[in-house]
C-alpha cells in the first residue's frame, strides 16, 4: 500500500470517527435535554403539590377558625338566651315574694294560715317538745291559734297527747323586707324546732315559696318559654 492509499484510509478513519462523536454528542444532548425536562417536569409538579398541599392545610385552617368562631358566637348567644331566661324567672319570683307581703295584711285568713303551717310543722316534727319561732308583729295571732293548732295535730295523728310548744318569745324571726335594706327577711309564717335545735322546720311563707318555686320551675320554664328542664 502505498503513502497515498494510506493516507486517503486515514482521512476515511477519521471522518468515521468524527461523525461517530458527532452522532454520540448529539444523543447525549438529546438524552441530556430529556433527562433536564423529565426532571424539571418532576420539580414542577412536585412544586405544584406542595403548594396545593400547604393551600389545602391553609383552607382547613380556615374552615376551622370558621368552625370555633361560629360555635364560640352560638355558645355566647345561648348565654344570653339562658341568662334573660333567668333573669326573667328571677324576676318573676322576686315579684312573687312583693306579693308574700301581703299575705299577712288579712287577719282572718293569715291567723288560719299561720294555724295550718303549725300543724304541719308539728307533724313532719313529730316531737313531744316543740320550740316555736315567729316575727314579732305574729307573735299575738301565733298564740290565738296554737291551742287549736294542736288539737288539730292531736286529731291527725290520733293521739290523746297534746304536744308542748314553746313560742319564743324572745327571739324572734326578722320582718318583712324593706326597700334599699339589705339583710334577712321573713314575709311571714313559723319556724318549729325540735327541743334539742337538733331538728328543723322552716315553714316560713318565704320558705314555702322557694319549694314551690323549684318544684314547678320545669313547668314555668316550660310555660314562658316553651322549654323544660
Amino acid at each position: 500500500m502505498n503513502d497515498s492509499q494510506v493516507s486517503e484510509q486515514v482521512t476515511q478513519m477519521v471522518h468515521f470517527i468524527r461523525q461517530e462523536a458527532e452522532e454520540k454528542a448529539n444523543e447525549i444532548g438529546v438524552s441530556a435535554e430529556e433527562e433536564f425536562n423529565i426532571e424539571k417536569l418532576q420539580l414542577v409538579e412536585a412544586e405544584k403539590k406542595k403548594i396545593r398541599l400547604d393551600y389545602e392545610r391553609k383552607e382547613k385552617q380556615v374552615e376551622v377558625r370558621k368552625k370555633i368562631e361560629y360555635s364560640t358566637q352560638l355558645n355566647a348567644s345561648r348565654l344570653k338566651v339562658l341568662q334573660a331566661q333567668d333573669d326573667l324567672v328571677r324576676a318573676m319570683k322576686a315579684e312573687a315574694e312583693k306579693q308574700l307581703v301581703s299575705v299577712s295584711e288579712d287577719g282572718d285568713a293569715y291567723s288560719q294560715l299561720l294555724k295550718s303551717l303549725i300543724v304541719q310543722g308539728l307533724y313532719r316534727l313529730k316531737e313531744p317538745s316543740v320550740q316555736l319561732r315567729c316575727r314579732e308583729q305574729d307573735y299575738g295571732l301565733v298564740e290565738g291559734v296554737l291551742d287549736d293548732a294542736k288539737t288539730e295535730y292531736m286529731a291527725k295523728v290520733q293521739t290523746e297527747t297534746s304536744p308542748e310548744v314553746l313560742v319564743d318569745g324572745q327571739t324572734f324571726l326578722p320582718g318583712p323586707p324593706e326597700e334599699g335594706t339589705p339583710g334577712p327577711f321573713c314575709t311571714g309564717g313559723v319556724v318549729l324546732a325540735s327541743k334539742d335545735g337538733r331538728i328543723v322546720c322552716e315553714n316560713t311563707l318565704d320558705a314555702r315559696l322557694e319549694i314551690s318555686f323549684k318544684q314547678n320551675l320545669p313547668e314555668i320554664r316550660k310555660q314562658l318559654f316553651g322549654i323544660t328542664v
